[in-house]
């Protein structure tokens, strides 16, 4: 285990390395978007597990109170997520919550996650971009490591550069609030 100030150096050093690597396109382009769903009185609905579940509560606060966007996420009432998780699954539970908020195509759904979702694990989210999709709804999202399915489904992915194996989740969750915090001042 390296000593405190080697690891302050070398986490500090690495997050210089994302903010270098970062496609700023594809984050000039989720501005695009958010633009367009703003002016159109499109909602803004945020969707994250684990830390970034955290994250997207965080952000709806800040999209609703600077950017002025009508925004949500499921997971800020505990009491409906686990009635849907107990009712149906966690794979279809955001999919119910956005079937009952009449999702529609002037929304977006901004999808944060580590690993942007597979055939096997953060199943809620794929399902729930797949259900955007059909809907016609706009999807960003801020992920890492390749992308998972949220790169396939997503009509802007940001892909935050794996620096470290070691950090991918820090550094993924950390940026998450870098890039959200950026979108939202740039919307004002």
């Amino acid at each position: 285990m390296p000593n405190s100030t080697d690891y302050i150096k070398t986490f500090l050093t690495e997050t210089q390395q994302i903010a270098q690597e970062i496609d700023q396109h594809a984050i000039s382009q989720a501005i695009d978007i958010l633009q367009t769903v703003k002016n159109d009185g499109g909602r803004l609905f945020i969707l994250g597990v684990g830390g970034s579940a955290g994250n997207a509560s965080h952000a709806v606060n800040d999209f609703r109170k600077i950017a002025n966007i009508e925004s949500y996420a499921p997971t800020d009432n505990v009491s409906e997520l686990t009635a849907w998780v107990n009712d149906s699954s966690w794979e279809v539970t955001f999919i119910n919550w956005l079937k009952t908020s009449h999702l529609k195509p002037s929304d977006m759904l901004l999808v944060l996650s580590v690993g942007g979702g597979s055939a096997t694990t953060s199943l809620n989210l794929v399902r729930a971009m797949e259900y955007g999709q059909t809907v016609g709804a706009k999807i960003i999202s801020i992920v890492s490591r390749d992308g998972g399915r949220a790169k396939q489904l997503s009509d802007v992915c940001i892909l935050v550069p794996v620096v470290s194996a070691e950090r991918i989740t820090p550094h993924a969750e950390s940026w998450q609030a870098v890039i959200w915090h950026l979108m939202v001042n740039a919307l004002t």
